[in-house]
């Protein structure tokens, strides 16, 4: 590896985002292992610390970091300690429990279940649904929570948001449906540019076929979800869990009954938002709007 590699690899490999989050027991026990295996690994193969760092392309402080579980190791990290030190895949298995660890625990089980459901129903009120949302939209709105996030803490958030959107790549495909007020759309959270690589986003994932995206024009005089965003997950094995801002306390609901109210609000709002062939017209004609 040239050292012009070497210095960009380095250079970029301290940026914010891959702390450990030191309330996240769980996440910190895995980084915690993980560096100790490098260490033991690195030993064994007799190489000092800065011998390492500069065979894989990292710097030597890192590499104590890691080690000591207090900084998260890149994928690329891991692929190149497997290699340096010959360990056969071992360390390389590593990477996906690692690369969760990035991520909040409460981010962390919701995209599990994502993975795990077969239909996803989604109604949103204020702002795009994750699923959704691109990087630099969902930066801006990450950059406006208060309490101000920390720029580790946003980039992680973002991060994690990103990587839940590999549900759109699942085999076999789930049926995803969302349901968005117009006002979400027209909202230029981050900026003209950023609302209108969004929107093109949303018509992307709207030529999806297992994807329905429908949208609640302003101006209906009728609306079944004035009790805010709601969400049900629907899995394999026929249970579901759902959410709504405006019942069972906002509490994530399991119980039949109650999930049967949510999908009753469901097909009103579905009914009387505009039809998914309308809706992507709206969505069109909004982005030469803006």
């Amino acid at each position: 590896m040239s050292v012009d590699r070497v210095q960009a690899v380095s250079d970029g490999a301290d940026e914010p985002g891959w702390e450990v989050d030191p309330d996240d027991e769980q996440g910190a026990a895995v980084v915690a292992m993980v560096g100790r295996q490098l260490k033991l690994q690195r030993e064994a193969s007799g190489l000092r610390a800065a011998e390492f760092g500069a065979a894989i392309g990292y710097g030597e402080d890192l590499v104590y970091k890691v080690e000591a579980g207090r900084r998260i190791p890149r994928s690329e990290y891991l692929d190149r300690a497997d290699e340096v030190l010959g360990a056969g895949g071992l360390i390389a298995a590593m990477k996906p429990d690692v690369a969760e660890v990035r991520y909040p625990k409460k981010v962390r089980d919701l995209a599990r279940m994502e993975a795990r459901a077969v239909e996803l129903l989604a109604y949103g009120d204020h702002n795009l649904h994750g699923l959704l949302q691109t990087p630099d939209y969902a930066r801006a709105l990450f950059e406006m929570r208060l309490p101000a996030y920390e720029p580790a803490e946003v980039e992680r958030a973002v991060a994690a948001r990103v990587a839940r959107q590999a549900i759109f790549e699942r085999t076999p495909a789930p049926a995803l449906g969302f349901i968005q007020e117009e006002v979400t759309l027209r909202r230029p959270l981050g900026g003209r540019m950023v609302l209108r690589q969004q929107l093109e986003r949303l018509l992307e994932l709207g030529q999806l076929r297992n994807v329905v995206i429908q949208v609640m024009p302003t101006d209906r005089e009728e609306h079944a979800g004035m009790q805010g965003e709601a969400q049900v997950l629907k899995f394999k094995d026929g249970a579901a869990v759902g959410r709504s801002e405006g019942a069972f306390n906002g509490r994530a609901v399991f119980d039949p009954k109650q999930l049967r109210i949510l999908e009753l609000r469901f097909g009103m709002i579905r009914a009387q938002a505009l039809t998914p062939r309308e809706s992507l017209a709206f969505i069109a004609q909004v982005l030469g709007e803006t």
